[in-house]
């Protein structure tokens, strides 16, 4: 009798499309193992991630806006969850592969810091070799999880995870969905949340923008996935039409002047707390957590102390903080 894990594979070549990366094509894992007899091992990668800690720590990382102040505003965690929708529906309308695309979506804001892209900031200022969230998330899932084993996941994955943002470049096109995804869910979502926090007023959208993909949160979204499916479909290869794709990335630079650059102005407080914490374990090594302690035999201690805080939640850190410069908390 077949495993179940042998027949999904075998429909996977005869459904999915050309473009698509097929599980049994896979360059494997760090270390060898044995296979699962029910899941494929996308979707194998995709349980270990959702099951994981940093997974779950991700509930009560901040997107763009604090969520403290809002329950409706996006974590990093429901943005995680937005992304992996919105490629899971690009995935299924281009027949490519959904448990992949789905675990690099999963793990790909893994090594997000708290605060967003503010604390971001602050390691790659505070730590010599610089901070990135991506490369970061690749070291979460191949070294800090599982109590320093790292989670063993395939090649596909961890390389969808690295290449999801910037000028970075996936090798499947599953990697590039992710990376459109991403930029669909942050720049709407975001447009949501400062629409909400009276940092924005629909008003002040660009009226060429509105025009070209859409009044509402759900119109703009469905706007670029439909553009995203015809244009791969034609071209035969993950891709926007040149002018939709202009059209939201002209959306993003709006986003850029109108709310990031503003938010990023009053990020003091949190640059503040990250770097008086830096500037704490990094003098005092013996104060970090022993499963942080240990890194240190294979590690360098910026690398350490970057793996620490990033790996905080925006309460964590703030308390931590309190705790060692607050007889009096009031931050």
């Amino acid at each position: 009798m077949q495993e179940i894990r042998e027949l999904y594979e075998k429909t996977e070549h005869e459904i999915l499309s050309p473009m698509a990366f097929k599980v049994t094509d896979t360059r494997g894992r760090l270390r060898s193992e044995s296979k699962c007899v029910i899941r494929t091992d996308f979707a194998r990668d995709r349980d270990r991630i959702i099951h994981s800690k940093a997974f779950r720590r991700l509930k009560h990382k901040t997107q763009v806006f604090i969520s403290a102040y809002n329950d409706h505003f996006r974590t990093r965690l429901t943005h995680t969850l937005e992304v992996s929708q919105i490629a899971r529906t690009i995935c299924r309308a281009l027949r490519l592969n959904e448990d992949l695309a789905e675990a690099i979506a999963m793990g790909h804001d893994l090594g997000h810091t708290p605060f967003g892209h503010s604390g971001e900031r602050a390691l790659d200022e505070l730590c010599p070799r610089g901070f990135k969230h991506y490369e970061q998330s690749l070291r979460v899932v191949d070294f800090l999880e599982k109590d320093g084993k790292g989670m063993n996941l395939t090649y596909e994955v961890r390389n969808g995870i690295l290449n999801h943002s910037g000028a970075n470049v996936a090798d499947t096109a599953e990697g590039t969905v992710i990376k459109y995804a991403d930029r669909f869910a942050y720049i709407n979502h975001d447009i949501d949340d400062a629409l909400r926090a009276g940092v924005i007023n629909k008003s002040d959208l660009p009226s060429e923008l509105v025009a070209a993909l859409g009044d509402t949160h759900s119109g703009r979204i469905n706007a670029m996935i439909a553009d995203i499916v015809s244009a791969s479909s034609e071209a035969g290869r993950v891709c926007m039409s040149r002018q939709t794709e202009r059209d939201m990335m002209s959306l993003r630079q709006f986003m850029f002047s109108a709310v990031y650059e503003k938010l990023a102005v009053k990020d003091y407080q949190s640059f503040m707390v990250i770097e008086k914490l830096y500037g704490y374990f990094r003098s005092n090594l013996s104060k970090l957590p022993e499963e942080y302690a240990r890194l240190l035999y294979d590690w360098d201690a910026d690398t350490v102390v970057c793996d620490y805080i990033s790996g905080m939640t925006d309460n964590y850190c703030v308390e931590l903080f309190n705790d060692l410069f607050m007889p009096n908390p009031k931050f």
